[in-house]
């Protein structure tokens, strides 16, 4: 139990608004609750959420200690009182997510429980599947990442193992992720690969493509193929052969195909045209395709997962098989 004193000016706060400030770690939906429950007492007694508080009052708290550590992080996941993901697979190792476009990963910068990570250990702390209190070292940890505003699968490890071996097997490239992205005119030839180079600006938060190598450029590779056109736009499937930064948009920009709503590689006019604001791009489906032991992985090996639906695709080429 902690108590708090409402100072001269915290008077004239809602209970309930006064505590949610107070204790940034407590979820709303707990908050309520505990209110209702009397497990917030206002002067020795229960008390209405709505309920103005004075100078001087005394508030007791029965709650537990976890609520009171200062908001980072690695203790996002107890802010998150009803975790909201759209789960493709789950076994006892992994999670495979689908992580909707505006979602971040982690946190960028600044505290931040809207995460997908913080959704995810949220899940499995309630699930009672993980328990930090009982952990030396290891949380739930995400393999891959996808930007802000693409979707698309997302993998979770449950447990150490997992983490370094899915680690290992993306790096060595026996992971295989496949994108759809709606492109501005008609990829040529339409199916191919794109082979080059790729310059990270840090400053700009851009890449630049170069066709030959130089000093701080990457090699990058992308496989595509068109799977249908209209309108003057085309709905293109990539296999990534590496995994750079903004990969495919550079890339298919230009190729000459940019992608529909890509506010930075993209065709502005068409864009707002069309009325998007965000790239058309979706990680929906990924293979394991081990070639060399996995160890308690293995059972994965040669498994696909994809998601049920990607909605640029159905609105612009509703009916269309990919």
């Amino acid at each position: 139990m902690k108590e708090l004193i409402v100072k001269r000016n915290d008077a004239g706060q809602r209970l309930d608004r006064f505590v949610g400030k107070a204790v940034p770690l407590l979820p709303e939906s707990l908050l309520q609750k505990y209110i209702r429950l009397k497990r917030i007492k206002l002067n020795g007694k229960g008390a209405k959420r709505d309920t103005r508080l004075s100078e001087g009052d005394v508030l007791s708290l029965y709650i537990n200690d976890e609520f009171f550590e200062p908001p980072r992080e690695e203790n996002s996941y107890l802010k998150v009182g009803s975790p909201k993901l759209d789960i493709v697979y789950e076994d006892e190792n992994i999670l495979l997510c689908d992580k909707k476009p505006g979602m971040l990963c982690h946190s960028a910068g600044q505290w931040d429980y809207n995460t997908l990570i913080a959704h995810i250990q949220a899940y499995l702390y309630q699930k009672r599947e993980w328990n930090p209190r009982e952990e030396n070292a290891f949380a739930p940890a995400l393999c891959n990442r996808i930007d802000r505003n693409t979707g698309g699968i997302v993998i979770a490890a449950k447990n150490a193992e997992t983490l370094r071996v899915m680690n290992e097997k993306i790096a060595s490239r026996e992971v295989e992720k496949y994108y759809l992205c709606v492109v501005v005119g008609r990829p040529k030839p339409a199916e191919g690969k794109l082979e080059g180079f790729i310059f990270k600006d840090a400053v700009k938060n851009r890449v630049y493509v170069r066709s030959r190598p130089e000093p701080g450029a990457r090699t990058a590779l992308t496989y595509y193929r068109t799977i249908a056109s209209a309108r003057g736009l085309s709905l293109v499937e990539c296999r990534l052969g590496t995994g750079r930064t903004h990969q495919i948009r550079a890339q298919m920009a230009a190729a000459g195909a940019p992608l529909l709503g890509d506010g930075k590689y993209g065709d502005g006019r068409r864009n707002r045209a069309e009325g998007e604001t965000g790239q058309l791009l979706y990680s929906y489906r990924l293979g394991f395709d081990f070639k060399t032991d996995a160890g308690e992985l293995n059972y994965l090996s040669g498994a696909s997962f994809r998601v049920e639906r990607v909605g640029f695709a159905d609105k612009y080429f509703p009916g269309i098989i990919f």
